[in-house]
């Protein structure tokens, strides 16, 4: 099985690259078992419905903390309130726009997200919805992740706010 499977079975709570395949066959091998897992894990976290009343706990100004259990993107992650996605919270960031993983700069804003926050706890504080996710702002030691990507070099350019 691979890790992402594994994520989304709940057994792995950290995304983590494997190791580069090698040989004729990897890329076959690779798209064959991105296709297959790739529906399950469009969005592991589902906390936040995608209708109906929000979560009391994720009211406006509610504060959640836990480790970081997915990266979406640049700016976006899930929050492990739980050790199961129906207990992952999707954050968008309230404080940063990182450019569409398309786009250029999208996957290194991606990459830096993901080490910044590898083996850390952050605490977010509730703003709003944004269909299936709080937008919120999210601190690591008292710093905003907005703040600690600009920090790193991270240049914004997403599509704007929610």
């Amino acid at each position: 099985m691979t890790l992402q499977i594994l994520r989304a079975l709940g057994v792995a709570q950290k995304p983590r690259a494997l190791a580069p395949w090698k040989g004729p066959l990897a890329g076959a091998v690779t798209l064959v078992l991105g296709l297959w897992a790739g529906p399950v894990l469009a969005d592991p976290c589902t906390a936040v419905p995608d209708r109906g009343p929000l979560p009391a706990y994720l009211a406006r100004g509610a504060t959640f903390s836990g480790p970081v259990s997915y990266i979406g993107d640049g700016d976006s992650l899930c929050v492990a309130l739980g050790p199961r996605p129906e207990r992952w919270v999707e954050v968008r960031l309230a404080d940063f726009y990182a450019p569409e993983l398309h786009a250029p700069g999208g996957r290194a804003a991606k990459i830096a997200l993901d080490r910044l926050t590898a083996g850390q706890q952050v605490r977010c504080t509730a703003d709003h919805r944004s269909y299936d996710r709080i937008v919120a702002l999210c601190r690591i030691n008292g710093r905003s992740l907005g703040d600690l990507l600009r920090a790193a070099g991270i240049a914004e350019g997403g599509r704007g706010r929610d």
